[in-house]
């Protein structure tokens, strides 16, 4: 795809890893990024990780033909509604959202006959948050996930699938609904696990702590992720995140039938491997 003006909204994680991404693969686009504090903005200009940085919405955003929001998904809307009427009509504009039904419901009428919006998800991220933690390779390799609307034009969805190509992701195209309960299994329960893993421990035994080893810090790694964030991403997606914390509730009963037989906790731990190699190998 071609773009020019970039307007970043949110200089995290990710937004900074866009804008450092975008800077080294078309260092020719000028890219803005908004931030709601004047510190943060500040910091971008001191890094040089991006042409421009304002809290000013309309300033960052003015001209852009391509716009990011790289915001927590309940407040996409909110500032949606402060930019749709500056928006030019050719305008590309997407999210990095990790939760979809909410933001494509939300935003897509915003934006009807204002802009070309379709939303995305990058499978790219880490416990570490806040633009400190930005890099330009974080997408290389990553699963990028568009997830169009039902009035979304083939042009924009691949326009967008473009943008995370160029970025070294792996654009894969999935509805709002399927995303969020694919994601719901395989990122927000796997959070919510860690973070109950790590409550249980301490519960039980906090002492424990002190002789767990890379096992369980690796088990528990995403448990040091932003409360705050995974907070309102829960409760985005609660609905799907119930199904799955009730599946594995049972899964886990399951289990406990099976705990003194050696042939069948065989051939479970076998199942899970051989189908944990297979992710690891990427097939």
């Amino acid at each position: 795809m071609t773009f020019s003006r970039l307007a970043i909204i949110g200089p995290g994680l990710l937004g900074g890893s866009i804008a450092l991404a975008v800077r080294e693969m078309k260092p020719r686009v000028h890219t803005s990024i908004w931030a709601r504090r004047q510190e943060i903005v500040d910091e971008v200009q001191q890094r040089k990780i991006a042409d421009f940085a304002s809290t000013d919405l309309a300033a960052v955003t003015a001209g852009a033909d391509l716009i990011v929001f790289c915001v927590p998904v309940e407040v996409m809307a909110f500032l949606a509604e402060k930019i749709a009427a500056h928006v030019a009509p050719d305008t590309l504009i997407t999210d990095v959202g990790s939760v979809k039904g909410p933001v494509v419901e939300s935003l897509a009428p915003i934006f009807a006959g204002r802009a070309r919006f379709v939303g995305s998800h990058p499978m790219a991220g880490s416990e570490q948050t806040g633009i400190d933690a930005a890099r330009a390779d974080l997408f290389s390799g990553a699963v990028c996930i568009v997830t169009p609307g039902e009035n979304s034009e083939e042009k924009d969805v691949e326009a967008v699938r473009q943008f995370w190509s160029l970025l070294g992701g792996q654009p894969r195209l999935l509805s709002p609904a399927e995303h969020d309960e694919m994601i719901a299994l395989v990122s927000h329960l796997p959070h919510l696990i860690a973070a109950t893993l790590v409550n249980l421990v301490c519960a039980q035994n906090a002492n424990s702590l002190n002789y767990s080893g890379s096992g369980f810090r690796d088990t528990t790694r995403v448990a040091s992720g932003s409360p705050e964030m995974w907070t309102g991403i829960f409760g985005c997606n609660r609905e799907q995140l119930k199904k799955s914390v009730h599946a594995m509730i049972e899964k886990l009963q399951e289990v406990a039938t099976f705990i003194d037989d050696d042939g069948k906790m065989r051939q479970f731990l076998v199942d899970a491997k051989t189908q944990r190699d297979r992710l690891k190998k990427g097939k």
